[in-house]
Order: C-alpha cells, then sequence, then structure tokens
C-alpha cells in the first residue's frame, strides 16, 4: 500500500490516541483502533510476524521482511503510543486523582458513541448475533464489578505474564488492558516503572505483550475472516458491558493502601449524580461527555476519507 507522509502522520496521530486511551483503566485502545479503520490492518500486520520472516530474510533481505510485515504503519502507529504513555502517564494519573468526574466522562463519550459505530459495521443480524452481544456485555460488566488484588508485585516473571495478559485486551474493543493490569495489581508497578523510567521492567513488560500480542492477534484475524459478524457481535456487547467502569459517579466502598502508603479506592460502585457525594459537576461532565462523543465522529470521518 503506497502512504504518503500525510498518511503516516495520520497513523501516528491515531497511535497517540490509542496510546492515551491504553493508560486509563477502562478505555481499550483497541476501541479506538477499531473506530479510526486501522484494525483489521493492524492484527493482518502483526499477525504477519511468524518463524517464515527468517526464511524471506535470508533470501531476499531485511527491506522485503519491512514490506512484508507493514513495517512503516507499525513503527508509525506504535511510536504514537509509545509517545503517547510516555508523555500522558503522569497527566492520566493526576487527573484520575484530582478530576476523575471530568476524566471519565469524557471517556463515557466516547464509548458511548463507539458503540454505535461498532454495531453498524454488522452487516447482518441475527439471533445468534444478539445472543453473542448479550454474552459479550455480561461478560464485559461482570469484568468490571471484579475486586482487584491487593498485592502489587513488581517482579520480573510476573510483569512478564500481565504484559500478555493485558495486551490480548489492549487490542480487544471494549476490553481494558489498563483495567485487566488493575485486576491483576500490575497497574501501579507498571505506571510507576513508565514515570520512573525504570528500563528493566518496561522491556520485561513489553516483552511479555509482544509475545502475547502474535499469539492472540492471529486468533483475532481467524474469526475476522471466518466469522466477522459474530466477532462485531460480541465485541459489540464488550463494549457495552464496560461502560459500567467508566461510569463518572461511584461511590467507594473499600479503600487499600498503595505501595507509597496512600489510600486508594479497592472497590466502587457507580451511583446516579443525586446520590453521589460531593459536588457531581453535572453540566461539566455533560459537555465533557458530548466532547467524547463528537470525538469519535471525527475519527470516523478521518476513517472514511482515507477509505475513499
Amino acid at each position: 500500500m503506497n502512504r504518503s507522509i500525510k498518511d503516516y502522520i495520520v497513523i501516528f496521530l491515531k497511535g497517540i490516541s490509542m496510546g492515551a486511551a491504553d493508560v486509563v483503566p477502562g478505555v481499550s485502545g483497541g476501541t479506538i483502533a477499531f473506530i479510526s479503520g486501522i484494525y483489521e490492518e493492524l492484527l493482518t500486520s502483526i499477525s504477519s510476524f511468524n518463524l517464515g520472516l527468517i526464511k524471506v530474510l535470508k533470501s531476499e533481505g531485511l527491506k522485503s521482511v519491512w514490506k512484508k510485515v507493514n513495517g512503516n504503519f507499525l513503527a508509525a502507529l506504535f511510536a504514537g503510543i509509545f509517545i503517547s504513555v510516555i508523555s500522558l502517564a503522569k497527566l492520566i494519573e493526576s487527573l484520575l486523582e484530582h478530576h476523575p468526574i471530568f476524566l471519565w466522562s469524557f471517556f463515557f463519550g466516547l464509548v458511548l458513541a463507539s458503540i454505535i459505530y461498532v454495531a453498524k459495521q454488522i452487516s447482518s443480524w441475527s439471533f445468534i448475533s444478539f445472543l453473542l452481544l448479550a454474552m459479550g456485555a455480561a461478560l464485559a460488566y461482570y469484568i468490571t464489578t471484579l475486586n482487584p488484588l491487593v498485592s502489587e508485585s513488581s517482579s520480573i516473571v510476573f510483569l512478564f505474564i500481565a504484559g500478555m495478559i493485558a495486551i490480548c485486551a489492549m487490542i480487544l474493543p471494549g476490553i481494558s488492558g489498563s483495567f485487566i493490569l488493575v485486576l491483576l495489581g500490575a497497574y501501579k508497578p507498571v505506571l510507576n516503572a513508565v514515570n520512573n523510567r525504570d528500563i528493566v521492567s518496561i522491556l520485561v513488560f513489553m516483552i511479555g505483550a509482544i509475545v502475547g500480542l502474535l499469539s492472540f492477534s492471529r486468533l483475532l484475524k481467524w474469526l475476522f475472516a471466518k466469522y466477522k459478524n459474530y466477532t462485531l457481535a460480541i465485541l459489540t456487547g464488550f463494549i457495552i458491558g464496560s461502560l459500567n467502569k467508566i461510569w463518572p459517579w461511584k461511590e467507594t466502598i473499600t479503600w487499600r493502601t498503595n505501595s507509597k502508603g496512600v489510600e486508594v479506592p479497592l472497590k466502587q460502585l457507580s451511583v446516579s449524580p443525586n446520590s453521589f457525594e460531593g459536588d457531581p459537576q453535572v453540566l461539566y461532565a455533560m459537555l465533557l461527555a458530548l466532547v467524547g462523543f463528537a470525538f469519535i465522529f471525527i475519527l470516523e470521518r478521518l476513517a472514511k476519507d482515507k477509505n475513499s
């Protein structure tokens, strides 16, 4: 595929959006990839990594390998993701601590619009499609109600396994990889590693993520090729079920003490703005939700312009 510098800048910006989403526990970078029109290309590019590349490298050289794996596309996208995660980690952490309603409202609007977008991609609905949608929604909702692990291990083996598991969620629309890290008790160690530039921990986590990504992308590619409508239906359900996690107004049921000795929420329950303890900031929340909602349609327009 012939692309211009402008095309790769757009892909880079989509990577930045994916990285920002992945930092927030409850929002999936896979959702951003899907609505921005690069999801299936991403799966195809990642799944092209296999042992056959060694043979291509020996017979045709590095240039052919780079072309076979869609290297320019992946480099632009992952550069955006990496820069976004590194630069936005502290900002997101601060917003989660000081302005959670504002942050969650923006992403709630974003994810709500994503449901409409993904559902529109289903060419035909059937009883099985609706059943899979309901199952996906129920599973995602159940995941959002699970209690996170209190322990926060930072061992090398643990970070490797956490990377493998979380990356599978990160490329699934509706399932947040960072929230999976929270459930595993790995979110804080990973965020600390990024903020403290702990290169060893970051590399181990990334290697685990690469192993998980190469394995899981092949399964998703096969599902899209054989059962696209059914796959889209269950992914739509995942996104619907994930709304519980990013509902802006929460009541904290239990607390825990993190590695810095600070009390942070452990178990939270979604409540109405009227039942929220403190200022619900409904007007600002609605405005930010509308901004998030509109952001999806901007990405959709970019994807349509690219396809045309």
